[in-house]
């Protein structure tokens, strides 16, 4: 009898090394393909398509988290020098704010799509820790992002980038995610806690992010186009326009019963007059990021981790303008949330094709090259996850 000789065991140290160049970044992955499935969900028209569907893309991202997580815990095992580097680098260390936003985007798909196939109870208990868990990362992220800028990182008005805002968005994340949990608290003053809790959540979140809008669009005016694999993050300024949107209106939608009638009609007509001006806005400066995008793909922009900030801001916008079809109760909102969900599912198949194709060829997670000797169209492999 002859049987196959057994595979090679690989090197502990080698699969180790594997994940040396991971970085915080490939959250981005996780948040973009549970919006596909969130915002789905929460297209006024989603009756025709099938739920399924939608739960499959959430549990999809429930996999990558999980997935993700473990490879982040072996990269800290195994790479604290590199943990380090990330954290004292300033085109990195934003990234950690992805860290908390995938861990709330998949708790919320577990409550609105996952209970499906889980069970509500279970769904529950999953949203009950990821929220928490991911409330006090976006906390932290919120605090100790800006405060690296300000004391290690050293940085100039010229090299602000969208980037910048990933450590202030995720307690606006928190403030749209929130009120999924109130129903399933007890009434009276926990219900309500939460409730203002989100509010709170938004008005930090808001407040900190309208701080560092200015410094983006002037340095867009005042020092010209982003490199090119960094273009595509302009599409990150649409996250706490879409995700601030989409937080009034279901703090809105979960206030009846929990606070006074004159509040509850409060954030009813806030949900109206604050979301729509922001859409407004939020439509603006999709049609200037994707002008952007089109003149850095015809400069030769290739395949870059970055190009997953196409996916989830443009999710956020996707529940903002159907927050607002629920509360206007306008056609015209109906129509635009669900274009807006084709360009997310185009933007997504786009992130992930690419994503696929750089970890089976390996260049993903290959170290950074050293830049070139002079600059040529397109960008070499970066710390962002440039492939060229």
């Amino acid at each position: 009898m002859v049987t196959a000789a057994p595979s090679p065991a690989v090197p502990h140290g080698v699969r180790a090394a594997r994940v040396r160049h991971l970085g915080p970044n490939w959250y981005a992955s996780v948040m973009g393909t549970a919006a596909v499935g969130t915002a789905g969900a929460a297209l006024p028209v989603s009756d025709g398509v099938p739920r399924g569907l939608f739960t499959a893309f959430w549990a999809l991202s429930f996999l990558l988290l999980v997935t993700l997580v473990a490879a982040r815990a072996r990269h800290w095992a195994h790479h604290r020098d590199q943990a380090r580097d990330h954290l004292l680098d300033p085109a990195m260390a934003p990234f950690y704010g992805c860290v908390s936003m995938a861990l709330l985007v998949v708790g919320a798909g577990a409550l609105t799509l996952g209970r499906d196939w889980i069970g509500q109870w279970a769904a529950v208990a999953v949203d009950t820790v990821l929220f928490t868990a991911g409330t006090a990362v976006g906390l932290a992220a919120a605090v100790v992002g800006p405060y690296l800028m300000a004391v290690h990182h050293r940085v100039e008005a010229a090299q602000a980038t969208p980037v910048w805002l990933l450590p202030l968005v995720p307690p606006m994340v928190s403030a749209a995610c929130g009120p999924l949990l109130v129903p399933h608290l007890p009434p009276g003053q926990a219900r309500e806690t939460l409730l203002l809790a989100c509010l709170a959540l938004f008005g930090l979140s808001l407040l900190a992010a309208l701080l560092m809008l200015p410094l983006v669009f002037a340095r867009l005016l005042t020092a010209g186009p982003l490199p090119l694999t960094l273009t595509p993050t302009l599409f990150l300024v649409l996250g706490p326009l879409g995700q601030s949107a989409t937080a009034v209106g279901l703090i809105a939608d979960a206030a009846h019963g929990v606070v006074p009638a004159a509040y509850e009609r409060g954030l009813g007509v806030l949900a109206v007059l604050y979301g729509v001006p922001v859409t407004g806005f939020a439509l603006l400066w999709l049609a200037f990021s994707s002008a952007h995008v089109v003149r850095a793909r015809r400069q030769g922009m290739g395949f870059a981790m970055t190009w997953w900030a196409f996916t989830f801001p443009l999710g956020t916008c996707v529940t903002g303008t159907a927050a607002l079809a629920r509360h206007t109760r306008l056609a015209c909102y109906d129509a635009l949330a669900v274009g807006l969900y084709a360009l997310l599912v185009v933007a997504w198949g786009a992130a992930a094709r690419g994503t696929v194709r750089g970890l089976l060829s390996g260049a993903l997670l290959a170290g950074p090259r050293p830049a070139p000797a002079a600059p040529r169209p397109g960008s070499d492999r970066t710390r962002s996850g440039a492939v060229r």
